[in-house]
């Protein structure tokens, strides 16, 4: 018996933090996907796709942090009443 410290403690996947990992990691994905959107066509409101696509991702990138922070104080709340778990 060694007196080591639990080091999975509190390490436990869920789905909802598969949700936020997934929220967190998609713009990475889209912006690093460069093939996907290195274009002119189609325009919107005459500014090329490369462009537009890469503002609108930056505003797509604040809601999928804003969910994601939501969903962890969910899940943080969740573990502290069912005992503190990990805190």
């Amino acid at each position: 018996m060694s007196d080591a410290p639990d080091v999975n403690r509190g390490q436990v996947v869920t789905p909802l933090r598969v949700v936020v990992a997934l929220c967190l990691i998609a713009p990475f994905v889209a912006m690093l996907w460069v093939g996907s959107y290195a274009k002119m066509e189609p325009t919107f409101i005459g500014i090329p796709f490369f462009y537009w696509y890469q503002m609108a991702w930056v505003v797509i990138s604040t809601a999928l942090t804003m969910i994601a922070y939501r969903l962890w104080q969910r899940d943080q709340r969740a573990r502290k009443a069912q005992g503190g778990a990990g805190a």
